[in-house]
């Protein structure tokens, strides 16, 4: 095995201090900009690679950031990231992303390596199956700032960034109302995770709001994936009451519902109309455009971000926050059919 480079050696390569090594890589003012210069170019030619750990153990900081998601291939989950490493990069951090797969057991084991990992922060969408927090209790304990988004835990009382899914659930079964659709059926998550029973309930009080009875059958639980929201379909249009709307709560399982529709010989939203939630890249440009809710994932990512650093930069600050942001119902083609509403190109 090749030799690992340390300082000692540039140093001894360059006929200066180890101290002097040590300053110019970390661009101290008292070090010339010629050493530095000289110092960095040897590192780089003889391989040196910092040592983080060691580091790590001297500054008790690693500047890293954990993250926990689902899935990293959602589109949500994406831009998340996407917002979480903007933030992270600008002030220096490292962002160290896993996925659970929706698995409780991936969840535990993610939760236990990025703390031995020793990152300075965390932040975590959970895992559909996640009825358990324990794991998550070393880095309280320990003070580590710990940040929930979107599917969030109040158990802990920690940060969660999250949107009113009460409110989108209801705005969207409102608008398939006042689209004339009175059997609505609802594709949900696990009712444990809070968001989807929040956005549930949503559904519901719309529908009570206009006094339209609610069939247990309507009401489909899955994991929402795509395959899922194909299955749970299907399962609709077996059943004794065949919905004229459906209202999803994620648009991968609208993606399945709509292919579902279509492999029937059924049209959306001629025969059965369709909402989604997340507005993902795919909701615009699949036949039918699909009407969904908007979240605004990447700003909810920064926000995260920005209140593990927030936390860092003053550790006596223990007061958690539920910070809720807006989101919004993008009109399109699968659920329109009022020639009253325009809908945008």
């Amino acid at each position: 095995m090749k030799k690992e480079i340390t300082i000692y050696d540039i140093a001894k390569a360059l006929k200066v201090s180890p101290a002097t090594v040590s300053r110019a890589l970390n661009e101290h003012q008292s070090i010339s900009g010629r050493t530095t210069k000289a110092v960095k170019e040897m590192a780089k030619k003889m391989g040196y690679r910092p040592n983080i750990l060691a580091s790590s153990l001297r500054t008790k900081s690693t500047k890293t950031i954990g993250v926990i998601t689902p899935w990293i291939n959602r589109p949500f989950i994406s831009s998340v990231i996407s917002g979480i490493e903007e933030v992270a990069n600008k002030e220096g951090y490292n962002v160290i992303i896993s996925q659970s797969n929706d698995l409780l057991r991936k969840e535990v084991a993610n939760a236990k390596a990025l703390f031995a990992s020793r990152v300075d922060g965390l932040i975590v969408s959970l895992a559909m199956e996640t009825l358990r927090f324990d794991h998550f209790k070393p880095f309280v304990d320990r003070k580590i700032p710990l940040v929930f988004v979107d599917r969030a835990s109040s158990n802990l009382g920690t940060d969660r960034i999250m949107i009113d899914n009460f409110e989108a659930g209801y705005i969207a079964t409102r608008h398939l109302i006042e689209q004339g659709y009175t059997r609505i059926a609802h594709l949900t998550g696990a009712e444990h995770r809070e968001i989807y029973r929040e956005r549930k309930e949503g559904y519901l009080s719309a529908l009570r709001e206009n006094n339209i009875e609610l069939n247990e059958e309507l009401i489909v639980v899955s994991g929402l994936s795509y395959q899922e929201g194909r299955e749970s379909m299907e399962k609709l249009l077996d059943g004794t009451l065949m919905p004229q709307a459906v209202f999803c709560a994620n648009d991968t399982s609208a993606v399945g519902v709509v292919q579902c529709i279509k492999k029937r010989g059924l049209k959306v939203p001629g025969d059965i109309a369709l909402v989604g939630f997340n507005d993902d890249p795919i909701a615009s440009i699949i036949d039918p455009p699909l009407t969904t809710i908007a979240q605004p994932s990447e700003e909810m990512g920064k926000i995260a971000a920005q209140q593990i650093l927030k936390k860092l930069r003053n550790p006596k600050l223990v007061k958690s926050e539920t910070i809720v942001l807006k989101s919004n119902l993008v009109l399109r083609s699968s659920s329109v059919v009022s020639k009253k509403i325009t809908i945008p190109e």
